[in-house]
């Protein structure tokens, strides 16, 4: 599972960028993001979810959150 670190970017950015590395993937595999607090893990893990992708955990570190998701199916 690789993880990748989205700390320090703003929105939409943020978003953009976990979007991409899940269009990597295939259906099913998991990936975690590193996010900041506030406008970031209030709106990335909400936009992924509603891109079809599942939140599998969505837990707090040290000044960061760690977000799991697992890739959805490719809606044509």
């Amino acid at each position: 599972m690789s993880v990748i670190d989205l700390r320090g970017l703003s929105c939409p950015t943020n978003f953009v960028k976990a979007k991409l590395a899940l269009e990597l993937l295939d259906p099913g595999e998991v990936v975690e993001f590193l996010l900041d607090d506030g406008e970031p893990v209030k709106n990335v893990p909400r936009s992924l979810k509603a891109e079809g992708h599942r939140l599998l955990e969505l837990k707090e570190e040290e000044g960061f959150y760690r977000l799991r998701i697992e890739k959805g199916e490719e809606i044509p």
